[in-house]
């Protein structure tokens, strides 16, 4: 084998391990985002023939009788859940790491402003499946933050609840899955 070979040969394999992290970090994040989407899926199958709040009407009051009977349905439907059926271990992982991240990047001081100036939260305890806080505002999560977390079908949405990611289901009211300590005090 001659030298140009050898060094060919070094330069790949020293190539393949300088990027086999990058690699692999990428793979997991891949992993946790399938995990997370197949998570959600679940649930919306569960609760798909429990919704009813969908039918149209002009009245308020029918609006918000179908949405408690929603509401009522999917928590029948899910009568064990409990925090970490979505965002388990490992999906919690990459989305504190792509929080984390997004507020450390160019856009950062943005996300955070966005986030100081949300409503004054009381104290509140949070519960998977239950009706989310009547005496809490419904905090938007800053644009910025959201191009970097994965897409959520139109009836979920992300929430932040102090540093507490939270995945609400808007027909329902209610509180799928959260996340504590998923954004950093700000």
């Amino acid at each position: 084998m001659s030298l140009q070979t050898c060094i060919r040969w070094l330069s790949l394999g020293l190539l393949s391990v300088l990027l086999a992290p990058g690699i692999s970090a990428q793979k997991a994040d891949e992993r946790e985002i399938k995990e997370f989407q197949d998570r959600v899926n679940h649930y919306l199958s569960a609760k798909k023939n429990q919704d009813i709040a969908n039918k149209p009407t002009d009245s308020a009051d029918k609006l918000a009788q179908q949405k408690q009977q929603t509401r009522e349905k999917t928590q029948a439907a899910r009568p064990g859940a409990q925090r970490g059926d979505i965002f388990t271990p490992a999906i919690a992982a990459y989305f504190k790491k792509q929080i984390a991240s997004t507020l450390r990047g160019p856009d950062g001081d943005k996300v955070r402003a966005s986030l100081r100036h949300a409503e004054p939260l009381p104290n509140v305890q949070l519960k998977v499946n239950a009706k989310y806080p009547r005496n809490l505002p419904l905090q938007s999560t800053p644009p910025t933050l959201l191009m970097h977390l994965p897409l959520l079908p139109k009836e979920l949405q992300y929430r932040i609840v102090g540093s507490t990611l939270v995945l609400y289901d808007m027909s329902s009211d209610l509180i799928v899955d959260f996340m504590p300590n998923a954004v950093p005090a700000v």
